[in-house]
């Protein structure tokens, strides 16, 4: 039961943190493309990098912390709906470039953000 608090727990989280940043891009950048949902991907995909390393070569992360970190909190922070739909609507109402670049963007910029998480947890561990 314990672990269903703290994955639930670090769900909302993730939700109200992905909200903020989304509405702070499209506050910043406009609502013409999904920055937002972009950014929550990308940083999401970087941290989850992170805590996947921390956790595989270190004890500092319990499997309870863990579970509540990345199923909980990046669970919630990041959305492959909100992706599709975005991407969806930009093919149907804009172009069918935009929407290309979106799914380019958005495939090649999480593999990249997961695996600098994963250096930098490296790195930062090994300290």
């Amino acid at each position: 039961m314990d672990r269903w608090f703290w994955i639930g727990l670090g769900g909302a989280a993730g939700t109200l943190a992905r909200y903020a940043l989304s509405m702070w891009c499209e506050e910043r950048f406009g609502a013409g493309f999904p920055y937002g949902t972009l950014a929550v991907n990308v940083l999401g995909s970087f941290l989850l990098g992170a805590i996947g390393e921390v956790a595989a070569t270190t004890a500092l992360l319990s499997p309870t912390l863990r579970l509540g970190l990345s199923t909980g909190v990046m669970g919630g922070f990041t959305t492959y709906s909100s992706f599709n739909n975005e991407t969806l609507r930009l093919i149907h109402y804009k172009s069918l470039a935009a929407g290309l670049v979106n799914i380019a963007i958005t495939l090649f910029g999480c593999l990249l953000a997961g695996v600098l998480g994963m250096v930098v947890a490296r790195r930062l561990v090994a300290s």
